[in-house]
C-alpha cells in the first residue's frame, strides 16, 4: 500500500487490509464491503468460503492464534482482528506471505490500469498487492483466455467503453491489456473515464449494469455476409435480465444450424460401434454413418459379457440406489469395482466417483486450498480447470508439455513458500492426442517438492502393454501420486476414480464434496465396469488391433498432408485453425456418410479449430481405407487440401 495507509488509525488499516482479503476470497468490489455487512445474508458467504476467509486473515496479520469463531458482519471480523493484534502487542498488519510483484500494481493512479486491476482482482481470487503489472498472466497469475476475456469484459465496463470488447489474445500481462485499452479510450472522445475508486457493484455473478452497445444481439456479418461472431462472443453478455444472452445466442446457434455447421446433440438410434445411426434433427430423418466420434476405443460398450453384466446386476440390485456412498448407496459391486481398478492400475487404494468431471472437482478441492498452488498444463481438460477454481488455490499455467516453462514456475513457487504444490496434467490431451512428458514432470516435482495427479481419461485401456495408462506407459509405475480416470470412455460405463495411497484415498473419501454429497453409479453399472476389467485383461489383442488401426489411418491421413499436431493416441486431431473452414470441412465429412467431432471454442481457443477423429478397435481395414478418402474428398472441396492436379 502507500505511505498514506500507515497515517490511518489502527481500526481504519485493519479494516482496509481485511477488506481486501474478503475481497480476493469472494470476488466483491472492495467498495461493496461495508462493516455491517452480514457475510451469509447480505454477501452470501457461507459457512466453507468463511474458513477461508479466516484462514486467509489469520495468515495475512500473522496471528498465531485462530480467530474466535462467529463474526456475522465485516465490523465484527474487524474487531475480532484489533482484539488478537492487542493481544499480541502488535497492531501493524504482517505483509503477505511470500515475496511482493516487482511492479506491484498499487497506487498507479491511472484510472485505466486501476479498471483492469479491479476487474482482474474480480475474477480472480488475487488481492490487490499479489497482481504485478508485469507478472505474466498465465505462467505467474493462472489467468488463462476464459477468465482474460471476464477480465477484458469487465475493463470495458468500467471504463464505459461502447462496442464490441478488445481482442485481448496477445496480452499477456495487465499492463500490456491496460495499453491496449488506453488506446480504445484515447480513440473514443467523450468517454467518461472513472477515477481510481472503484464503483459499486455486487459480486462477480451478478455483474453491473450493461454498457449500450454490449448486447450480442445484432449480427455481426462481414463483408461475405459471413457472421464472424463465435461462442466466445455470448459468455460475457451483460444485461439486468439475466436470460438476455440466451436470446442472443439462440439467434446465433438457429443460423448455423441452418447452415448445417452446427449438428451437435443429435440422438443415436443404434449401437455405437464401427458404425451408428444417427438422427439427423435438421433433415428429420434417420441416417447411418461410419462412426469415428466414439470414446469406445476397445469396443467394450458393446460387448456380451459387459451388457450381459449390466443386465444381470440390474435385475438383483434395482435400477439404482437411492443414497450417497456414506449413506445407503454403497453395495459390494462399488467395493469390487474399487479394489479391481486400483489392482489394474497396480496402485494400493481407489476411490469411485459418480463421473470423470466430479473426480477432478472433488479430488483437486479437497487436497488444494487457497494456500496452495495448483500447476496446470495450459491445454488441460476443462474439470481441471473448473477443479482449480473450486478449490480457490493459487493457479500457474504452464506452456502446454514445455518442461523448461514448468521448472521455471516450480523453482518461482518453491521460493515463495507458501503451501504445497499439486502439478495436474492429461496424460492424454483430449482435443491434440499427444502424450504429457510424465517422465520430466516426475523429475522436477521430486526436486520441487511437489505431488503430482495425472488424469487418464483418454489413456486408461489405450497406452501402456496392459493398457492401464500413462504411467505403465512410461515405465513409472508407483511414481506419479495420484492416477484419475473416467469409466464413460474404454471401461464402457460411467464414473470416474482416483487411485493412489490409501490415506490419500481415504481423505478424498471424507473431503471430496463430489463424492460425499452425491449418489454413485448404479450397481448394474458397476458390474459392467468390472466385467470390462475382465475383458481387457482377457483379451489382450484388442488393444493390439486398436493400435494396428491407429497407425493405419494415422498415415494415410499425414501422406494426404493432413496437420495432425504430436498425436501419440487413438485421437488424431485434423487441424484446420480456422473456425469457418473447420466447420464447413465437418459438414462436408457428414455429407459423405461420416461422423466426427467438429471442435471449436470453447473447446478449444479461437484460432485452433479442429476436427477430432477418435479410432477403434471396431474399425475394419475397409472402414479405415473408406474414412481417408472421405477426409481427402471433403478436404479438397472445402479448400484445406489443394484440389486434385
Amino acid at each position: 500500500m502507500t505511505d498514506s495507509v500507515d497515517a490511518l488509525p489502527d481500526t481504519a488499516r485493519i479494516r482496509e487490509r481485511v477488506v481486501h482479503v474478503i475481497a480476493a476470497r469472494t470476488l466483491y468490489d472492495e467498495s461493496h464491503l461495508r462493516p455491517e455487512s452480514h457475510f451469509e445474508a447480505d454477501l452470501g458467504i457461507d459457512s466453507v468460503i468463511m474458513e477461508s476467509v479466516l484462514v486467509s486473515v489469520r495468515e495475512h496479520f500473522g496471528l498465531s492464534a485462530a480467530l474466535p469463531a462467529g463474526p456475522t458482519t465485516i465490523g465484527e471480523l474487524v474487531d475480532a482482528v484489533g482484539a488478537a493484534l492487542a493481544g499480541t502487542g502488535d497492531d501493524r498488519p504482517a505483509p503477505a506471505a511470500g515475496p511482493p510483484p516487482a511492479v506491484p500494481a498499487e497506487g498507479t493512479g491511472d484510472p485505466v490500469t486501476e479498471a483492469v486491476v479491479a476487474a482482474a482482482m474480480r475474477q480472480t481470487q488475487y488481492q490487490r498487492h499479489q497482481l504485478g503489472l508485469d507478472a505474466d498472466l498465465e505462467g505467474e497469475l493462472g489467468v488463462d483466455s476464459v477468465v482474460l476475456t471476464s477480465v477484458v469484459a469487465e475493463a470495458t465496463e468500467r471504463l464505459g467503453l461502447t462496442g464490441a470488447a478488445p481482442d485481448a489474445a496477445g496480452a499477456t500481462t495487465l499492463r500490456a491489456l491496460a495499453d491496449a485499452l488506453r488506446g480504445l479510450v484515447a480513440a473514443a472522445p467523450g468517454t467518461a473515464v472513472p477515477g481510481t475508486a472503484a464503483p459499486e457493484a455486487a459480486p462477480a455473478t451478478g455483474a453491473a449494469a450493461p454498457a449500450p452497445g454490449r448486447s450480442g444481439n445484432a449480427p455481426a456479418p462481414g463483408a461475405d455476409g459471413w457472421d464472424h461472431r463465435s461462442m466466445k462472443d455470448f459468455t460475457e453478455q451483460r444485461d439486468p435480465d439475466l436470460f438476455a444472452k440466451t436470446r442472443s445466442f439462440a439467434g446465433y446457434l438457429r443460423s448455423r444450424e441452418k447452415d448445417r455447421l452446427y449438428w451437435y446433440g443429435m440422438p443415436l438410434h443404434s449401437r455405437c460401434g464401427s458404425r451408428a445411426v444417427i438422427f439427423d434433427e435438421l433433415e428429420g430423418r434417420k441416417r447411418e454413418f461410419l462412426m469415428f466420434a466414439s470414446n469406445n476405443y476397445l469396443g467394450l460398450a458393446n460387448h456380451p459379457s459387459v451388457i450381459e453384466a449390466v443386465v444381470d446386476a440390474t435385475r438383483t440390485y434395482g435400477a439404482t440406489h437411492t443414497g450417497s456412498r456414506f449413506i445407503g448407496g454403497t453395495n459390494m459391486l462399488h467395493k469390487e469395482l474399487e479394489r479391481r481398478l486400483a489392482a489394474f492400475k497396480q496402485r494400493p487404494a481407489c476411490i469411485v466417483y459418480p463421473g470423470g468431471y466430479s473426480a477432478n472437482l472433488g479430488a483437486i478441492s479437497a487436497l488444494v486450498k487457497s494456500y496452495d498452488t495448483l500447476v496446470v498444463d495450459r491445454l488441460n481438460h476443462m474439470s481441471i480447470v473448473d477443479g482449480a477454481r473450486l478449490s480457490g488455490a493459487v493457479r500457474k499455467i504452464y506452456r502446454h508439455n514445455d518442461m523448461a516453462d514448468l521448472e521455471r514456475i516450480l523453482s518461482r513457487s518453491a521460493a515463495e513458500g507458501t503451501g504445497g504444490r499439486l502439478i495436474v496434467a492429461d496424460g492424454v490431451f483430449s482435443m491434440h492426442g499427444d502424450v504429457c512428458d510424465l517422465p520430466e514432470i516426475v523429475r522436477l516435482a521430486k526436486e520441487y517438492d511437489a505431488r503430482v495427479m495425472i488424469d487418464d481419461a483418454h489413456a486408461t485401456g489405450v497406452l501402456g502393454v496392459r493398457g492401464s495408462g500413462t504411467a505403465e506407459h512410461f515405465g513409472l509405475k508407483g511414481e506419479v501420486d495420484l492416477e484419475l480416470g473416467t469409466m464413460s470412455k474404454t471401461l464402457a460405463g460411467m464414473g470416474g476414480f482416483v487411485v493412489g495411497e490409501e490415506e490419500v484415498v481415504e481423505y478424498l473419501r471424507y473431503y471430496s464434496n463430489s463424492y460425499v454429497f452425491a449418489a454413485n453409479i448404479p450397481a448394474g453399472v458397476a458390474a459392467g465396469l468390472i466385467a470390462s476389467i475382465d475383458v481387457i485383461e482377457s483379451e489382450p489383442e484388442r488393444l493390439k488391433r486398436l493400435w494396428t488401426n491407429i497407425g493405419t489411418l494415422r498415415d494415410r491421413l499425414l501422406d494426404a498432408g493432413f496437420d495432425l499436431e504430436h498425436s501419440e493416441s487413438a485421437i488424431l486431431p485434423i487441424v484446420i485453425g480456422d473456425e469457418r473452414r473447420a466447420m464447413e470441412l465437418g459438414r462436408a465429412v457428414r455429407a459423405r456418410g461420416l461422423f466426427c467431432q467438429t471442435v471449436v471454442y470453447p473447446g478449444v481457443p479461437l484460432g485452433d479449430a479442429r476436427l477430432r477423429v477418435s479410432v477403434t478397435c471396431e474399425h475394419t481395414p475397409q472402414d479405415l481405407e473408406l474414412a481417408a478418402d472421405i477426409f481427402v474428398d471433403a478436404a479438397r472441396e472445402t479448400g484445406v487440401l489443394p484440389g486434385t492436379p
